[in-house]
């Protein structure tokens, strides 16, 4: 009985140590799982609070007149900054040079990549072995601004991404934008991508004067993906009067990105906003700035379209920006940089292509002493002469003196004469003929006063023009004169004959010089001093669409009159769409010719 009583008791006091033991280690557990979740809130907490104290992306502005070229306003526009999704710009630049020059199609079917396929969102969940029409992956990027069709579309032109990413930085160096580099065709974060918004507002700017026809993509507000309704980002469209495009973009080292144009009446302005620190905020200092601008800007088009430069000075410039960097070892310095090349000086031990061919090259030759140049022969009246003719630059032996006859040149107008009737020129006299029948040109009146300050010429001596000349022997006669005909007269002479009355009697065109590219016609007026007005006008009310166009008139005898056909030429097919598209709005006749 004792011996069960002490084994009761044992085992009640194993049971009871058990428990506190049991209650112990639960307590213990628990306070610490309550330290660690106290411990990670608090982390969270600062970290979260760090994060927004150092999330102050830089700022900066510019509103740009695109009609005159000037800057409105502006705020540190030459800073460096990283564009973001503003990058997706100068890729639909380079695939709209494709689609201009008809190397791409709308309908051309891009293949999807695992490198394309594997980018970050935003993007439209494009899959390897896929395939994108070039019409979606525009509407894509300007949409929704996807990353995996900005890849497709690089892929598609340069091969790899990284070849993509050098040709849209000539592109740039072609453009003016001397501070923009690029390394991807996304805008995703990389250190090395930076920008500026002057050069933004340059790229905003070219893309419109470029490729009118394929801008009007940027007011893409919404499409159709394969069952999906794709919308965009950009929410001054519709909402801001005149308002047609083009880009919104965000990383977090960008902060909020935007370019904006803006066309109303006859102004016309390109807005960059860079480092807004949300979208909303951005919008509204887009908004504020378009409102306080719009009314300063030009209503005539006065500034020339941006053309691109010399592409082998921009190779030059890529060459140097791929292999140094700048002296600060952030591409986005706290301080603004002054306006200078983005990349610094090439490093000796890394020559360009082109200072290592040149070096390679031998030394020019010496430079010859500048010789004197003989005195040309002295006018004289129609009788042979010899002179002395000095040696030929690089020839050992001096020229053998030839006898020369020296001809009397009439000026007038250049015209090219159509075909007709030989006529024979009068015989030759010692006296100059009456000129009252030439008009009362410049060219006329040049002549007329040469002939007046010129002494009388004596009389020619028998067989005047048979001597043998450096081209050979001039004929004394016409070929088909016979022989008891006079001499024709041994005049050079560009002055219009009778083809004209001829041209005007048959229903034809004048014959003009050569003209190429796509032709515009403003008019055919009655007169060339009508036609002349016409040129004056649609030239000024064009908005610089044709400030390197070839203005001309041509002739065209229609139903017994002559008209005068006002006409410009050497424009490409957009730029001649175009500059007809304005003028029309300016209510100035216009259509377009392909030459």
């Amino acid at each position: 009985m004792l011996r069960t009583t002490l084994a009761s008791s044992r085992a009640l006091r194993v049971g009871v140590l058990g428990l506190v033991t049991v209650t112990t280690a639960i307590l213990i557990t628990s306070d610490s799982a309550e330290a660690r979740r106290h411990r990670r809130h608090t982390a969270r907490h600062h970290h979260s609070e760090a994060a927004r104290e150092s999330y102050s992306p830089q700022f900066a502005t510019i509103i740009v007149d695109g009609n005159s070229g000037s800057v409105l306003t502006s705020t540190s526009p030459d800073g460096l900054r990283h564009p973001a999704s503003l990058t997706k710009i100068m890729t639909l630049y380079l695939l709209f040079e494709r689609l201009d020059s008809g190397k791409m199609k709308l309908d051309t079917e891009m293949p999807v990549s695992e490198h394309a396929s594997e980018q970050d969102p935003t993007k439209l969940g494009l899959r390897p072995g896929q395939t994108i029409k070039v019409e979606d992956a525009i509407k894509g990027l300007v949409t929704r601004s996807a990353n995996d069709a900005a890849v497709v579309i690089a892929e598609a032109i340069g091969g790899s991404e990284d070849d993509f990413a050098r040709m849209m930085t000539r592109k740039a160096r072609a453009l003016g934008m001397s501070r923009t580099t690029y390394r991807n065709a996304s805008g995703l974060p990389n250190d090395e991508q930076i920008t500026t918004a002057r050069d933004q507002s340059t790229l905003g700017r070219a893309i419109q004067d470029r490729f009118p026809r394929y801008y009007r993509y940027f007011s893409t507000t919404a499409f159709n993906f394969r069952g999906h309704t794709i919308t965009g980002h950009n929410r001054l469209l519709g909402s801001v009067e005149g308002v047609d495009g083009i880009k919104t973009g965000y990383t977090r080292a960008s902060g909020f990105n935007l370019v904006t144009s803006i066309h109303r009446g006859n102004r016309f302005l390109v807005g960059v906003v860079l480092g807004g620190r949300s979208g909303g905020s951005r919008d509204a200092i887009m908004r504020n700035l378009l409102a306080e601008n719009i009314g300063k800007g030009a209503t005539n088009r006065t500034v020339a379209a941006i053309t691109e430069r010399n592409p082998a000075d921009a190779n030059v410039q890529v060459a140097d920006a791929d292999d140094a960097r700048e002296a600060d070892s952030s591409p986005v310095a706290a301080s603004e940089p002054a306006p200078a090349p983005l990349s610094a000086p090439r490093p000796a031990s890394k020559p360009s292509l082109i200072a290592a061919a040149a070096a390679a090259l031998p030394p020019p030759p010496a430079k010859p002493e500048p010789q004197a140049k003989p005195e040309p022969a002295p006018l004289t009246s129609g009788v042979i002469q010899t002179q002395q003719l000095a040696a030929i630059p690089g020839s050992a032996e001096p020229m053998k003196p030839v006898k020369v006859k020296t001809v009397q040149v009439k000026a007038g107008q250049i015209k090219l004469a159509a075909a007709g009737p030989a006529q024979s020129a009068p015989p030759i006299t010692s006296t100059i003929p009456s000129r009252g029948e030439i008009p009362e040109t410049s060219n006329a009146m040049m002549a007329r006063a040469a002939e007046t300050s010129r002494p009388e010429m004596p009389p020619q001596p028998a067989n005047f023009g048979t001597g043998n000349g450096i081209l050979g022997v001039l004929p004394a006669s016409s070929v088909h004169a016979p022989a008891a005909a006079p001499a024709p007269q041994a005049v050079a002479s560009i002055e219009p004959t009778r083809s004209l009355q001829a041209a005007s009697q048959s229903n034809t065109v004048k014959p003009g010089a050569a003209h190429s590219g796509w032709i515009i016609q403003v008019g055919a007026l009655e007169s060339e001093g009508e036609a002349n007005k016409r040129i004056d006008l649609a030239r000024s009310s064009a908005r610089g669409l044709l400030s390197k166009a070839d203005p001309f008139t041509e002739v065209v005898a229609k139903d017994n009159r002559k008209l005068y056909r006002a006409r410009f030429a050497g424009l490409e097919r957009d730029q001649a769409e175009a500059a007809c598209k304005t003028l029309k709005r300016a209510e100035i006749s216009c259509i377009t010719v392909r030459n």
